[in-house]
Formats: structure tokens, C-alpha cells, sequence
């Protein structure tokens, strides 16, 4: 079973990245990612037993010794190995993107040589290019480690192929000792290894996209509260034509919709002297902003300075900070009244 859903998931991640080629541009390090994931899910789904069988029935009594599932799953993951290596050789400063091209062509030859002589000749062989392949990309990979949403992609992606690489230099040691390789659906770690290594690949080609969609679902929980309260005050400030569904792009119009609301709130960014120059702290200009919005008519006094993203924060994370202020002020006011024992 497990065998069946690990399949299904890496061809969504397939299915995803494809998704991603066909609404941006189609670079090479695009489409190789493409080539990558897809060889993945190719390996896998031969792995799984009933269909390993199926491939294996193509030609009774194997090739050479070795059965043709054994072969595809070895082709399969040179080929990944080969569309990985563009990517990784992209990341490299002495390639260029006006040679990229013809480094990746040169590279997709000789994975293709690769790839025949490994059904035609020798599976050993083909483990070899793949544990080649693999310490060069997770050096690659390593190189191009940092803590950003493409760099936790990277690591995931380059842990999966760490993993490839281990387990093919464990089966050249099965091959040259002459130990036969276990079938998948047989008992130990040995296969357990491969599908943790095809999900680790997997997840990190979609980091990306799994990522921004998670920290979209988090803004339009935080603004939830603040976001009502202004389109309930200024209704005009969502457009009639805003149809898009997309939980990203849901959180950018609420984004905006807030933006423009304050903006409205403060008379059009009018410049109030009485409002003062606005401080450094983004936290006190965040929670005097909140005050304001919550209650328009009391003392504080907002002009479009106080409204205006402060420098180096993003649109996005302001209005986080505005409406973290906001929901902390909320909550924070029927405790207030219940120790004063209820009066005012």
C-alpha cells in the first residue's frame, strides 16, 4: 500500500512542477526539475511490486541476468541523477545562463549514453554514474544552503538525493559481493530507504509552492479579524472583478483591500501635523495604527506617514504587524475591564 501512495504523491509533485513551467517561463533549470521529479515517480511506480512484475513479464527470464524492471528503476533514477546535474551545474558561477544550455545539452547526452548502456549492458554500471551524479549535486547543494523558503527546498532536495547516493553505492556493494538485491515488498529498510529518498525529493521540488500557500493560509488567519472590520467601514475598497480563488492571491487582495482601507480611514494620506513623525519601532507604530483603526473618532491621530509601510517591511508584514496589535488589543480588553471590576 505504502508503495502505491508514495507513487501517487511524487507524481502530484511531477504534476506540480509542471504546472509551474506552464504559467512562467520555461528555463532550463525549469524543465529539468520537470525531467528530475518525473523520473522519480517513474522509479517508484516500478517499484511497486504488481506493476515490477508487469515490467518484468516484458522479458521472461531477464536480460543478461537481470530483470528489465531492475534496469528501468536503474534508468529511471540516471535519468534524474542527469536532470538534476543541469540544475546543480547552473548554481555554479563558471556557467553561465548564455552557455547553460549547451552544458545542459552536453550533460542530457551523456546520461542518455548512461541510460542505454545501463538497459543494454550493465545495471552496476548505471549505479555508478548515479553515485557520481549524487556527490556532485549534494555538493552543489550544500554550496547553496541558507534559511530561506528556497534554500529549506534545496536542503530537502539535496537530503533526498544524499539518500540516492547512499543507497546506490550500497547496491554496486550487493553487486560486486554478488548478493541479490531484494524485491520491494520484502522485509527491511533497504526499500523504506527509496521511498524516504523519492519523498524527500519530492517535497523539496514543491517547497516552494507548499510553503507560500501555508504562509498565505497563516496571513488570512491573522488578518481575519482586522480585514472585516475595515471592509465592513469602507465596502468600496473590494473591487467587483476580484475573482481569483487561490489562497495566495486571496491573501494579497485582503492585503491591499486593508491597505486601501486605512488609507481612506486617514482622509486619502493626508499629512497631519498634529500626528507627528512616526517612530522607528515598527512594533509601537504597528500597535498606534491598531489603536487608530479600532477606534477612528478617539484621541489617537493617524495620518498616511503612520500608514505607510516603515522601511524594509513588506506590504504583507505590516499589515501582520497591524493586525497582530489589533487582535492582542482586543483581547486584551475584557480582562482589562474585569479587573477594574467592571467600571468606566
Amino acid at each position: 500500500m505504502t508503495f502505491w501512495l508514495v507513487a501517487m504523491l511524487v507524481w502530484m509533485a511531477s504534476g506540480a512542477r509542471v504546472g509551474r513551467v506552464l504559467v512562467k517561463p520555461a528555463t532550463t533549470a525549469r524543465v529539468a526539475i520537470v525531467i528530475a521529479v518525473a523520473a522519480v515517480a517513474l522509479a517508484v511506480t516500478v517499484n511497486v511490486p504488481e506493476i515490477g512484475l508487469a515490467v518484468d513479464h516484458a522479458a521472461p527470464g531477464g536480460v543478461h541476468g537481470m530483470w528489465l524492471g531492475d534496469r528501468v528503476v536503474t534508468a529511471a533514477w540516471i535519468l534524474f541523477a542527469t536532470a538534476t546535474s543541469v540544475v546543480a551545474a547552473a548554481a555554479w558561477p563558471v556557467v553561465s545562463r548564455s552557455n547553460l544550455r549547451q552544458i545542459g545539452m552536453m550533460i542530457y547526452a551523456a546520461g542518455a549514453i548512461a541510460v542505454v548502456l545501463t538497459l543494454a549492458w550493465s545495471v552496476t554500471f548505471g549505479w555508478w554514474v548515479v553515485l557520481l551524479a549524487c556527490v556532485f549535486i549534494v555538493i552543489t547543494g550544500v554550496r547553496n544552503l541558507d534559511w530561506t523558503t528556497l534554500g529549506r527546498g534545496i536542503a530537502l532536495y539535496t537530503a533526498g538525493t544524499g539518500v540516492v547516493g547512499v543507497l546506490a553505492a550500497l547496491s554496486i556493494r550487493r553487486a560486486m559481493n554478488d548478493v541479490p538485491m531484494p524485491k520491494p515488498g520484502d522485509e527491511g529498510w533497504f526499500w523504506p530507504m527509496w521511498q524516504l529518498a523519492a519523498m524527500l525529493i519530492a517535497i523539496g521540488a514543491v517547497w516552494i509552492v507548499i510553503e507560500l500557500w501555508w504562509r498565505a493560509r497563516v496571513l488570512l488567519k491573522q488578518i481575519r479579524t482586522l480585514h472585516r472590520v475595515l471592509v465592513a467601514r469602507f465596502p468600496e475598497v473590494v473591487a467587483h472583478d476580484q475573482t481569483g480563488s487561490g489562497t495566495q492571491l486571496k491573501a494579497s487582495d485582503q492585503v491591499a483591500q486593508i491597505m486601501d482601507a486605512l488609507y481612506l480611514q486617514s482622509g486619502g494620506g493626508l499629512e497631519l501635523a498634529a500626528a507627528g513623525a512616526p517612530p522607528a519601532s515598527v512594533a509601537e507604530r504597528a500597535q498606534r495604527v491598531a489603536d487608530w483603526a479600532r477606534n477612528p473618532f478617539g484621541e489617537v491621530m493617524i495620518d498616511g506617514r503612520w500608514i505607510s509601510p516603515p522601511t524594509g517591511v513588506s506590504p504583507r508584514g505590516w499589515v501582520q504587524a497591524i493586525a497582530r496589535a489589533y487582535d492582542a488589543a482586543g483581547s486584551a480588553t475584557p480582562s482589562a475591564i474585569q479587573s477594574s471590576g467592571g467600571k468606566r
